[in-house]
């Protein structure tokens, strides 16, 4: 390396982390989204079809699956005529059905929720990504402007 080149450690390495950083983060977020949209699917769930969007659906991303979460509330309300399952008597044997109905709910809003955490993760990943390879463009240009400014050819072309 010559005298005059200045190199900048922690920057590259900064940006050398942030790089790998976001590709793991990018993976990982795809295999999420994979994951939650595989178990979704092999249920074999199919949004209702008076649902208010996107009836007839299979549930097998984040859409569909808040959607089906929707149309199990108000089929559970209308069967316990607008009592939620904290409202009815416990010997109610409408209780049952409404507990089922949250616990369905429960567990679609959770897939809903791992969709927004992988996409969140994949955004942040492509985020840490650019950031890797703006670090790295930066570090090479500090490394040059010194060789740059005394017009060391030698130095430049290293």
């Amino acid at each position: 390396m010559s005298a005059t080149t200045t190199r900048q450690p922690l920057v590259r390495w900064t940006g050398i982390i942030s790089l790998v950083a976001g590709i793991v983060m990018i993976v990982a977020g795809a295999v999420t989204w994979g994951a939650v949209t595989t178990q979704l699917a092999d249920e074999n769930i199919t949004v209702s079809e008076d649902a208010s969007f996107l009836p007839g659906d299979d549930v097998n991303g984040p859409f569909s699956a808040y959607a089906q979460a929707e149309i199990i509330n108000e089929h559970a309300l209308a069967g316990s005529d607008g009592k939620t399952y904290a409202e009815l008597d416990q010997d109610d044997p409408v209780r049952t059905t409404m507990m089922t109905a949250s616990f369905l709910r429960a567990s679609l809003f959770t897939s809903v929720v791992a969709y927004g955490v992988a996409a969140l993760v994949m955004g942040l990943g492509l985020l840490f990504t650019l950031g890797g390879l703006a670090l790295g463009k930066i570090e090479k240009q500090l490394g040059a402007a010194p060789a740059a400014a005394t017009g060391d050819k030698a130095a430049l072309d290293a």
